[in-house]
C-alpha cells in the first residue's frame, strides 16, 4: 500500500509529529511505501534544523531527516506556511524541501491513503 502523510503540528507542542513519524517508520518496515510526507501549518516547524532539544529528549527533526535518507521519503514543507513562520531554505534540515500545496494534492491523488496527523 502507498501512504501519503500530512503533518499539521509542530514537533514538541503536540503528539502529532511523533505519531506521524512512528506511523511512517512502521509502514516502511512492513513493506509499504511512503513516497512523501507533507508538512503544513505548524507542522512546518518539523523542518527547522535550528531546534536543539535536550540530550535526553528525542530529536524529532533529526528523526525525519534520517527517515528521508534511509528510505528516500520526500519531505515537503508548504511554502506559504513556512514563510509565515520564518522558515526558509537556509534553516531546513537535511531531506526537507519547500514547495507548494500542489505537492499535497499530487500525493493525495497518487497514494492509496492520505493519513493526516494533527488538526
Amino acid at each position: 500500500m502507498k501512504f501519503g502523510i500530512l503533518v499539521n503540528e509542530g514537533p514538541y507542542q503536540h503528539q502529532a509529529a511523533d505519531s506521524a513519524y512512528l506511523f511512517a517508520k512502521a509502514a516502511l518496515e512492513m513493506g509499504h511505501e511512503v513516497p512523501r510526507v507533507f508538512f503544513y501549518m505548524d507542522g512546518v516547524n518539523n523542518a527547522n534544523k535550528l531546534q536543539e532539544p535536550q540530550q535526553d529528549d528525542r530529536n524529532v527533526v533529526q528523526r525525519w531527516s534520517e527517515l528521508a535518507e534511509s528510505h528516500e521519503v520526500d519531505l515537503v514543507v508548504c511554502v506559504a506556511a513556512a514563510l509565515r513562520r520564518g522558515i526558509k531554505d537556509e534553516i531546513l534540515a537535511p531531506g526537507f524541501r519547500i514547495s507548494g500545496l500542489g505537492q499535497l494534492v499530487e500525493i493525495g491523488v497518487e497514494a492509496d491513503r492520505l493519513v493526516t496527523f494533527g488538526d
